[in-house]
């Protein structure tokens, strides 16, 4: 009997030590604490383990791929004015209407105001990768800042979407979003080049992007510039190759006259709309002996959840668009609508009406109503 008493007392001790350990380990398992994330200009940044209160400086899509990547937009306390009209002007403040009550006025431009910034309290900050100094500034000012690139994979939109979202998996601890999206925009493009890659030169469409466009400004997509990427993922050219420089490039309408372009695409970093075009109703400009205006080939670019003229989480989307929109009838068995439905709901798990896929492609002029610095 005595055996059987100091054999159940040590087996009570075993057990209290073992509930122990696993309370302690618990409690070591949920603690904050923080990890490292390398960013797209190779600085290794301390984060918290939980996120829940994020910034975004001037990477204007950003915001809109974050609100995706968690389907709600509750962690953005802070984004950047051009963004906002985005979102305004777009599915993305229907789908997400929290995302209106993020707070804009700590950034101008690329400026950043960091005592209006502290007062959002945020777990970190992305900036662009391009403004080197403005991370300084905000590692300076205490914020965890991690910089995100537009360009490190030469404007190829679906690289540098792809690129994105690993980068929210590292910084959110989540990982189930970039194989669906890489997966998806894989079979997007390689369907798009199984369609065109045969085109013959001479047949391939010559496409002018009209990125900006006000009375006295024109400017479009040179070789280091997203149209390139575009014009050379649907299998056309752009007339605007010849142009070196990095981003959007100005333009007069000799040069688009010397170009001639068969098809244009207007972004929506522009109010202008096609018929401005065919009307010549934004100053002086003559567009009719334009091939493009001629035959009526001048089109709007969609508006999903940001601008789709950057890498942006409608990047697939987008390049589908394009590629039917510049060869119809290599594409006349895709439904543009259901393809976007199918995309949202398969990768994001949205499900998207079909009145809001089909506004996507019939975008309103107030989201153009922006002007780079």
């Amino acid at each position: 009997m005595k055996l059987i008493k100091k054999l159940t007392a040590v087996f009570l001790v075993l057990s209290m030590l073992l509930t122990l350990g696993a309370c302690s380990f618990q409690i070591e398992s949920a603690s904050p604490g923080t990890h490292t994330v390398v960013d797209h200009l190779g600085n290794e940044v301390e984060v918290p383990n939980e996120v829940n209160r994020v910034a975004v400086m001037d990477i204007y899509p950003l915001p809109s791929v974050i609100a995706m990547f968690f389907d709600s937009a509750d962690k953005l306390v802070g984004i950047a004015p051009p963004s906002m009209l985005a979102a305004k002007s777009s599915i993305l403040s229907e789908l997400y209407p929290e995302i209106l009550s993020a707070q804009t006025g700590y950034i101008n431009g690329s400026s950043v105001n960091t005592e209006e910034l502290m007062k959002l309290s945020p777990d970190v900050v992305f900036y662009s990768a391009s403004q080197p100094d403005q991370g300084e500034q905000l590692r300076s000012a205490g914020f965890a800042a991690i910089a995100v690139s537009v360009n490190k994979w030469e404007y190829n939109a679906i690289e540098t979407l792809n690129n994105w979202i690993t980068l929210l998996e590292e910084v959110f601890s989540v990982s189930d979003k970039a194989d669906a999206v890489k997966a998806y925009s894989d079979d997007i493009y390689d369907l798009v080049q199984s369609r065109v890659k045969d085109i013959p030169d001479s047949q391939r469409e010559k496409v002018f992007f009209l990125f900006q466009y006000t009375e006295n400004t024109m400017l479009t997509s040179g070789k280091q510039f997203f149209g390139q990427w575009w014009a050379d993922a649907i299998g056309a050219k752009n007339v605007g190759e010849e142009l070196a420089t990095d981003n959007s490039v100005s333009v007069n309408l000799e040069q688009v006259y010397a170009w001639d372009p068969t098809l244009i695409f207007i972004t929506n970093f522009t109010t202008a709309y096609p018929d401005d075009l065919f009307n010549n109703t934004i100053g002086s400009y003559d567009w009719s002996p334009v091939s493009a205006v001629e035959s009526k080939n001048v089109h709007k670019m969609p508006l999903g959840i940001y601008r789709s003229y950057t890498a942006g989480a409608d990047t697939p989307v987008t390049l589908l668009w394009l590629a039917k929109t510049a060869y119809p009838e290599l594409f006349n068995d895709i439904d543009i609508i259901e393809e976007t439905k199918k995309y949202y709901k398969e990768v994001f798990s949205i499900d998207l009406t079909d009145d809001q896929a089909s506004s996507i492609f019939a975008p309103s002029a107030q989201a153009g109503d922006f002007v780079l610095d």
